[in-house]
């Protein structure tokens, strides 16, 4: 029997796993997959404040710290690269959004300041000179996506987390002491459960007995091959179609929410050209010189939202020691944080920061079914 089994290792399910075992619990992580190659592998690795909703401003900024040490507390390098972040404006109406958003998050706490178009050339050489004006965030970056699901799997293995990789999950009983997870390796018995499988946390609620609508993203991404320096911050756009770095090795990549074809079960099953095109073009009018790149690949990446785009993350309500860990919008950047502060509420410690119980997003009828089964 496992103090703590979490379904689900992704970056919020390996994070919850690892406090976990990290406080003294006997924890088993069970995953369809390897480790961190679903949704948090196939992601932009964007760790930015202007592209997060202003509610998860304080967690964001948390967790930006935690992924600029991650060497420390994971213990791997996940190839962490901090730097400034721009969001620019290039007409009248972006640069009113742009001020309304960045305000905003100001206020939540980000540090971000409003600057001119001359001024952003000065913070990023390879800007289009028709910025109008920028928002200039030095709390920015990326992580490799591929390096962190490996730096999860060595930290988990070294914490002494029963790791079950390729093993999908089919079900879910309660029974006296805890829950009984039915996988496709045998049964998993647990004294509490974590559901932290992302855009499939709806199926997996649904074994409990509860529905929480999740949505499906079909983010389309794009990768050069790898050019010359044509750029050194994080850029993106005011009205948040952009999302655009250049890694340490060359490559340039290129996302923004532009969607794709596909859904939870069968994952993104096509891209759609036009799409691409527009979302190529745009990254190219912000700089300039990506022009000159060839694309070598394009996929899509799934990312999973709540009805009011807020994490589900705490208790499951009605059913005692079960909690949920994802829906994060841009959960890359807040997860880790996030799935920390779940982590301290199992242990049985006061999150620094509260959680985001789905109360709110259940019919009242739906909680009380829960406790009665």
């Amino acid at each position: 029997m496992h103090d703590l089994a979490v379904i689900g290792g992704g970056v919020h399910g390996s994070t919850v796993a690892l406090f976990a075992a990290r406080g003294g619990m006997k924890v088993t992580l069970i995953e369809r997959g390897p480790l961190c190659r679903e949704a948090s592998g196939v992601n932009a690795g964007t760790l930015t404040m202007q592209m997060t909703r202003v509610a998860l401003i304080p967690y964001a900024l948390q967790a930006h710290a935690m992924w600029a040490s991650a060497r420390e507390w994971l213990g791997h390098d996940v190839g962490v690269v901090v730097c400034d972040g721009l969001s620019l404006a290039f007409t009248e109406q972006e640069e009113e959004l742009l001020s309304f958003r960045a305000g905003k998050r100001r206020e939540a706490g980000a540090p971000i300041e409003l600057i001119s178009g001359a001024r952003a050339l000065a913070v990023e050489p390879g800007v289009s000179d028709k910025v109008r004006v920028a928002g200039y965030c030095k709390v920015d970056g990326y992580a490799n996506a591929y390096l962190t699901g490996l730096a999860f799997r060595r930290a988990l293995i070294e914490a002494g987390v029963d790791l079950k990789e390729n093993t999908p999950a089919s079900g879910i009983t309660r029974e006296d002491g805890g829950f009984a997870v039915q996988t496709a390796q045998g049964v998993v018995r647990a004294k509490r459960i974590v559901l932290a499988g992302g855009v499939w946390i709806e199926p997996m609620m649904a074994w409990l007995g509860i529905r929480l609508p999740i949505k499906t993203l079909i983010n389309q991404l794009v990768v050069t091959e790898r050019v010359r320096p044509v750029m050194r911050t994080v850029v993106g756009i005011a009205n948040g179609l952009l999302s655009l770095k250049q890694y340490p090795h060359g490559t340039v990549v290129i996302g923004g929410g532009w969607q794709g074809l596909g859904d939870r079960e069968r994952g993104g099953v096509e891209l759609l050209p036009d799409r691409i095109v527009g979302n190529v073009r745009l990254a190219c009018h912000a700089i300039p010189d990506l022009k000159a790149a060839r694309v070598a690949r394009a996929w899509a990446g799934l990312e999973a939202e709540t009805a009011d785009a807020l994490p589900a993350a705490g208790p499951i309500p009605g059913i005692p020691d079960a909690y949920v860990c994802g829906s994060v919008h841009s959960g890359y950047t807040s997860g880790p944080y996030i799935a920390r502060l779940l982590a301290d509420r199992i242990l049985g410690r006061e999150p620094a920061l509260p959680l985001f119980p789905i109360d709110r997003l259940l019919a009242p009828s739906a909680i009380s079914e829960a406790r009665n089964d």
